[in-house]
Protein backbone atom coordinates (compact mmCIF):
# COMPACT_ATOMS: atom_id res chain seq x y z
CA UNK A 1 0.00 0.00 0.00
CA UNK A 2 0.98 3.33 -1.03
CA UNK A 3 1.97 5.77 2.19
CA UNK A 4 2.33 8.61 -0.59
CA UNK A 5 1.03 9.22 -4.06
CA UNK A 6 1.78 12.44 -5.95
CA UNK A 7 0.56 12.70 -9.51
CA UNK A 8 1.67 15.44 -11.87
CA UNK A 9 2.81 17.66 -8.56
CA UNK A 10 4.02 21.40 -9.99
CA UNK A 11 5.43 24.22 -7.95
CA UNK A 12 6.21 27.57 -9.71
CA UNK A 13 7.41 30.84 -7.85
CA UNK A 14 6.98 33.46 -10.48
CA UNK A 15 8.82 32.43 -13.78
CA UNK A 16 10.69 29.89 -12.04
CA UNK A 17 9.10 25.94 -12.10
CA UNK A 18 11.12 24.53 -8.83
CA UNK A 19 8.99 21.16 -9.34
CA UNK A 20 7.85 20.11 -13.03
CA UNK A 21 4.65 17.73 -13.07
CA UNK A 22 6.34 15.24 -10.73
CA UNK A 23 4.28 12.10 -10.20
CA UNK A 24 5.79 9.43 -7.93
CA UNK A 25 4.20 6.33 -5.18
CA UNK A 26 6.22 5.38 -2.25
CA UNK A 27 5.39 2.25 -0.24
CA UNK A 28 4.41 1.82 3.19
CA UNK A 29 7.57 1.05 5.70
CA UNK A 30 10.21 1.67 2.70
CA UNK A 31 12.99 4.20 3.18
CA UNK A 32 12.93 6.41 -0.06
CA UNK A 33 15.57 8.92 -1.74
CA UNK A 34 15.45 11.88 -2.82
CA UNK A 35 18.63 13.15 -4.58
CA UNK A 36 19.56 16.15 -6.90
CA UNK A 37 21.86 18.81 -7.43
CA UNK A 38 20.99 22.07 -5.50
CA UNK A 39 17.92 23.81 -6.52
CA UNK A 40 16.47 20.57 -8.03
CA UNK A 41 13.16 20.48 -6.12
CA UNK A 42 13.91 17.98 -3.71
CA UNK A 43 13.06 20.43 -0.38
CA UNK A 44 9.95 21.92 -2.33
CA UNK A 45 8.58 18.54 -2.49
CA UNK A 46 8.78 17.66 0.67
CA UNK A 47 7.80 21.01 2.02
CA UNK A 48 4.46 20.43 0.03
CA UNK A 49 4.11 16.88 1.03
CA UNK A 50 4.40 18.60 4.72
CA UNK A 51 1.93 20.85 4.06
CA UNK A 52 4.06 24.39 4.08
CA UNK A 53 3.52 25.14 0.67
CA UNK A 54 0.47 24.97 -1.76
CA UNK A 55 1.67 23.13 -5.03
CA UNK A 56 0.85 25.39 -8.38
CA UNK A 57 -0.67 22.29 -9.89
CA UNK A 58 -1.28 18.63 -9.71
CA UNK A 59 -2.03 16.40 -6.31
CA UNK A 60 -1.00 14.59 -3.65
CA UNK A 61 -2.31 12.13 -0.77
CA UNK A 62 -0.35 11.65 1.98
CA UNK A 63 -1.13 8.20 4.42
CA UNK A 64 -4.94 8.57 2.85
CA UNK A 65 -5.00 12.61 3.04
CA UNK A 66 -5.65 15.14 0.64
CA UNK A 67 -3.20 18.05 0.79
CA UNK A 68 -5.92 20.41 2.22
CA UNK A 69 -6.63 18.21 4.70
CA UNK A 70 -3.55 19.45 6.76
CA UNK A 71 -4.04 19.74 10.07
CA UNK A 72 -4.64 15.78 9.36
CA UNK A 73 -1.56 15.35 7.29
CA UNK A 74 0.95 17.63 10.26
CA UNK A 75 -0.52 15.17 12.95
CA UNK A 76 0.57 12.01 11.31
CA UNK A 77 4.20 12.93 10.10
CA UNK A 78 7.26 14.06 11.14
CA UNK A 79 9.94 16.29 9.65
CA UNK A 80 13.73 17.11 10.24
CA UNK A 81 14.54 20.08 8.38
CA UNK A 82 17.77 21.28 6.66
CA UNK A 83 18.51 23.85 9.45
CA UNK A 84 18.94 23.15 12.97
CA UNK A 85 15.31 23.90 14.77
CA UNK A 86 16.17 23.13 18.14
CA UNK A 87 15.83 25.70 21.57
CA UNK A 88 19.47 25.79 22.43
CA UNK A 89 18.34 27.36 26.00
CA UNK A 90 16.53 24.39 26.79
CA UNK A 91 17.64 20.92 27.99
CA UNK A 92 17.11 17.84 25.82
CA UNK A 93 13.90 16.42 27.58
CA UNK A 94 12.44 19.99 28.00
CA UNK A 95 12.48 20.55 23.83
CA UNK A 96 10.74 17.40 23.47
CA UNK A 97 8.23 18.02 26.45
CA UNK A 98 7.27 21.33 24.30
CA UNK A 99 6.97 19.53 21.13
CA UNK A 100 4.60 17.05 22.81
CA UNK A 101 2.64 19.79 24.42
CA UNK A 102 2.23 21.12 20.62
CA UNK A 103 0.58 18.49 19.56
CA UNK A 104 -1.79 18.26 22.53
CA UNK A 105 -0.09 15.17 23.68
CA UNK A 106 -1.67 14.07 27.30
CA UNK A 107 0.56 13.96 30.29
CA UNK A 108 1.27 10.40 30.57
CA UNK A 109 1.47 9.17 27.31
CA UNK A 110 3.92 12.27 26.13
CA UNK A 111 5.82 11.45 29.47
CA UNK A 112 6.19 7.95 28.19
CA UNK A 113 7.09 9.12 24.44
CA UNK A 114 9.64 11.36 25.70
CA UNK A 115 11.51 7.98 27.20
CA UNK A 116 11.15 5.79 24.46
CA UNK A 117 12.52 8.38 21.96
CA UNK A 118 15.65 9.15 24.03
CA UNK A 119 16.29 5.69 24.60
CA UNK A 120 15.80 5.36 20.35
CA UNK A 121 18.48 7.85 19.88
CA UNK A 122 20.47 7.48 22.84
CA UNK A 123 20.31 10.23 24.42
CA UNK A 124 18.69 9.43 27.76
CA UNK A 125 22.08 10.28 29.67
CA UNK A 126 22.17 13.65 28.39
CA UNK A 127 18.28 14.51 28.58
CA UNK A 128 18.75 16.73 31.12
CA UNK A 129 21.72 19.15 29.93
CA UNK A 130 20.92 22.35 28.07
CA UNK A 131 21.63 21.94 24.11
CA UNK A 132 23.66 24.47 23.86
CA UNK A 133 26.30 21.74 25.33
CA UNK A 134 25.29 19.19 22.71
CA UNK A 135 27.29 18.04 20.46
CA UNK A 136 26.44 18.64 16.13
CA UNK A 137 25.35 14.87 16.05
CA UNK A 138 23.25 14.88 19.14
CA UNK A 139 21.69 17.43 18.46
CA UNK A 140 20.57 15.76 15.23
CA UNK A 141 19.92 12.96 16.75
CA UNK A 142 17.08 15.34 19.35
CA UNK A 143 16.13 16.84 16.18
CA UNK A 144 14.92 13.01 15.06
CA UNK A 145 13.44 12.18 18.30
CA UNK A 146 11.59 15.89 18.27
CA UNK A 147 9.79 14.30 14.77
CA UNK A 148 9.23 10.92 16.35
CA UNK A 149 6.98 12.16 19.26
CA UNK A 150 3.81 11.90 18.22
CA UNK A 151 4.37 8.28 16.60
CA UNK A 152 4.13 9.62 13.06
CA UNK A 153 3.95 6.88 10.20
CA UNK A 154 5.76 9.27 7.76
CA UNK A 155 9.20 10.98 8.70
CA UNK A 156 10.89 13.08 5.97
CA UNK A 157 14.62 14.21 6.81
CA UNK A 158 15.67 16.56 5.09
CA UNK A 159 19.66 16.72 4.33
CA UNK A 160 19.88 15.03 8.00
CA UNK A 161 23.46 14.23 8.41
CA UNK A 162 24.95 17.54 6.66
CA UNK A 163 27.88 18.62 8.15
CA UNK A 164 28.77 16.06 10.41
CA UNK A 165 31.54 14.43 10.88
CA UNK A 166 32.27 11.13 9.12
CA UNK A 167 31.63 8.97 12.03
CA UNK A 168 28.89 10.73 13.19
CA UNK A 169 26.98 10.48 10.03
CA UNK A 170 27.50 7.07 9.89
CA UNK A 171 26.16 6.60 13.94
CA UNK A 172 23.16 8.15 12.30
CA UNK A 173 22.71 6.38 9.38
CA UNK A 174 22.60 3.99 12.33
CA UNK A 175 19.67 5.44 13.76
CA UNK A 176 17.49 5.86 11.04
CA UNK A 177 18.15 1.82 10.02
CA UNK A 178 16.83 1.21 13.39
CA UNK A 179 13.68 3.89 13.55
CA UNK A 180 12.84 2.06 9.68
CA UNK A 181 13.16 -1.03 11.52
CA UNK A 182 11.34 -0.89 15.28
CA UNK A 183 9.09 2.29 14.42
CA UNK A 184 7.43 0.69 10.79
CA UNK A 185 8.08 4.06 9.74
CA UNK A 186 8.26 5.30 6.36
CA UNK A 187 11.14 7.41 5.60
CA UNK A 188 11.92 9.79 3.14
CA UNK A 189 15.33 11.29 2.85
CA UNK A 190 17.05 14.33 0.98
CA UNK A 191 20.61 14.12 0.67
CA UNK A 192 24.11 15.12 -1.52
CA UNK A 193 25.82 11.87 0.16
CA UNK A 194 25.51 9.51 -2.74
CA UNK A 195 27.26 6.66 -0.34
CA UNK A 196 24.01 7.51 2.56
CA UNK A 197 21.23 7.04 -0.05
CA UNK A 198 23.64 3.91 -1.12
CA UNK A 199 23.68 2.53 2.72
CA UNK A 200 20.16 3.29 3.23
CA UNK A 201 17.55 3.23 0.20
CA UNK A 202 15.30 0.87 -0.55
CA UNK A 203 14.84 3.06 -3.31
CA UNK A 204 16.05 6.58 -4.54
CA UNK A 205 14.99 9.31 -6.99
CA UNK A 206 16.79 11.79 -9.40
CA UNK A 207 15.66 14.69 -9.84
CA UNK A 208 17.21 17.45 -11.58
CA UNK A 209 15.30 21.10 -12.52
CA UNK A 210 12.32 19.84 -10.67
CA UNK A 211 11.67 16.40 -12.86
CA UNK A 212 12.75 12.99 -12.04
CA UNK A 213 15.35 11.79 -14.22
CA UNK A 214 16.17 8.28 -12.63
CA UNK A 215 14.12 6.18 -10.42
CA UNK A 216 14.79 2.60 -9.09
CA UNK A 217 16.80 0.57 -6.24
CA UNK A 218 20.81 1.53 -5.72
CA UNK A 219 22.04 -1.73 -7.72
CA UNK A 220 19.45 -1.13 -10.64
CA UNK A 221 20.71 2.54 -11.10
CA UNK A 222 24.31 1.07 -11.28
CA UNK A 223 23.65 -1.37 -13.41
CA UNK A 224 22.19 1.09 -15.86
CA UNK A 225 25.26 2.48 -16.30
CA UNK A 226 26.43 -0.57 -18.54
CA UNK A 227 28.21 -2.85 -16.19
CA UNK A 228 31.71 -2.67 -14.32
CA UNK A 229 34.76 -1.59 -15.83
CA UNK A 230 38.33 -2.88 -16.23
CA UNK A 231 41.36 -0.85 -16.79
CA UNK A 232 44.35 -2.98 -17.99
CA UNK A 233 47.85 -1.57 -18.26
CA UNK A 234 50.52 -2.98 -20.27
CA UNK A 235 50.25 -3.89 -24.57
CA UNK A 236 46.80 -2.10 -24.69
CA UNK A 237 46.97 -1.80 -27.88
CA UNK A 238 47.35 -5.41 -29.07
CA UNK A 239 44.54 -6.72 -25.92
CA UNK A 240 42.31 -4.41 -27.63
CA UNK A 241 42.92 -5.64 -30.78
CA UNK A 242 42.00 -9.62 -29.67
CA UNK A 243 39.34 -8.77 -27.04
CA UNK A 244 36.74 -9.44 -29.40
CA UNK A 245 34.48 -11.92 -27.30
CA UNK A 246 30.83 -11.44 -26.85
CA UNK A 247 30.81 -10.66 -23.27
CA UNK A 248 32.84 -7.66 -23.75
CA UNK A 249 30.15 -4.84 -23.97
CA UNK A 250 33.05 -1.87 -25.01
CA UNK A 251 36.52 -1.32 -24.68
CA UNK A 252 37.95 2.11 -24.90
CA UNK A 253 41.98 2.96 -25.52
CA UNK A 254 42.35 5.72 -22.93
CA UNK A 255 45.45 7.28 -21.41
CA UNK A 256 47.16 4.13 -22.43
CA UNK A 257 45.06 1.97 -20.55
CA UNK A 258 42.03 -0.49 -22.13
CA UNK A 259 39.14 0.07 -20.43
CA UNK A 260 36.91 -2.98 -20.79
CA UNK A 261 33.18 -2.66 -19.74
CA UNK A 262 31.78 -5.76 -19.01
CA UNK A 263 28.51 -7.06 -16.97
CA UNK A 264 30.73 -8.70 -14.42
CA UNK A 265 34.49 -7.90 -13.69
CA UNK A 266 35.22 -10.54 -11.73
CA UNK A 267 34.27 -13.33 -13.65
CA UNK A 268 35.85 -11.48 -16.86
CA UNK A 269 39.29 -10.59 -15.45
CA UNK A 270 40.32 -14.54 -15.45
CA UNK A 271 38.91 -14.70 -19.09
CA UNK A 272 41.15 -11.65 -20.38
CA UNK A 273 44.35 -12.73 -18.40
CA UNK A 274 43.85 -16.12 -20.14
CA UNK A 275 43.28 -14.31 -23.75
CA UNK A 276 46.48 -12.17 -23.09
CA UNK A 277 48.75 -15.28 -22.07
CA UNK A 278 47.79 -17.43 -24.67
CA UNK A 279 48.47 -13.70 -27.12
CA UNK A 280 51.92 -13.30 -25.37
CA UNK A 281 50.38 -9.91 -24.51
CA UNK A 282 52.11 -8.07 -21.64
CA UNK A 283 49.84 -6.90 -18.84
CA UNK A 284 51.31 -4.65 -16.16
CA UNK A 285 48.50 -4.32 -14.06
CA UNK A 286 44.24 -4.64 -13.70
CA UNK A 287 42.27 -2.39 -11.72
CA UNK A 288 38.19 -3.38 -11.56
CA UNK A 289 35.82 0.17 -11.45
CA UNK A 290 31.97 -0.63 -10.29
CA UNK A 291 29.71 1.81 -10.58
CA UNK A 292 28.79 3.88 -7.88
CA UNK A 293 25.58 5.67 -7.04
CA UNK A 294 28.10 9.13 -7.52
CA UNK A 295 28.60 7.81 -11.11
CA UNK A 296 24.97 7.43 -11.75
CA UNK A 297 24.64 10.92 -10.46
CA UNK A 298 27.22 12.39 -12.26
CA UNK A 299 25.53 10.53 -15.63
CA UNK A 300 21.90 11.42 -15.40
CA UNK A 301 22.81 15.67 -14.46
CA UNK A 302 25.22 15.67 -16.24
CA UNK A 303 27.27 17.34 -13.41
CA UNK A 304 28.67 16.72 -9.79
CA UNK A 305 26.87 18.35 -7.33
CA UNK A 306 29.15 21.67 -6.60
CA UNK A 307 29.09 24.37 -3.98
CA UNK A 308 28.98 27.19 -6.42
CA UNK A 309 24.74 25.57 -7.07
CA UNK A 310 24.42 26.82 -3.42
CA UNK A 311 23.47 30.56 -4.41
CA UNK A 312 20.53 29.07 -6.64
CA UNK A 313 19.47 27.25 -3.17
CA UNK A 314 19.61 29.82 -1.10
CA UNK A 315 17.51 32.13 -3.97
CA UNK A 316 14.93 29.60 -3.62
CA UNK A 317 14.87 29.06 0.11
CA UNK A 318 13.93 32.94 0.46
CA UNK A 319 11.65 32.61 -2.14
CA UNK A 320 9.64 29.51 -0.10
CA UNK A 321 10.55 31.65 3.33
CA UNK A 322 8.22 34.28 1.26
CA UNK A 323 5.20 32.13 0.43
CA UNK A 324 5.24 30.46 3.95
CA UNK A 325 4.59 33.71 5.48
CA UNK A 326 1.68 34.79 3.17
Amino acid sequence: MAAIKIENLTKKFDDFTAVDSVSLEIEEGELFGLLGPNGAGKTTIISILATLLKPSDGKAEINGFFLHEQDKIRKSIGIVFQDPSLDDQLTGRENLEFHGRMYHMPKNLREKRIEEVLSLVDLKEKANSLVKTYSGGMKRRLEIARGLMHHPKILFLDEPTLGLDPQTRRNIWEYIENLNEKEKLTIILTTHYMEEADYLCDRVAIIDHGKIIALGTPDELKKSMGGDVISIEGEADKLGSVLNEDWVKEKKLLDGKMNVTVSSGESAIPKILEIAGRGGILVNSVNLKKPTLEDVFIHYTGRAIREEEASKKDMLRQQIKGEWKR
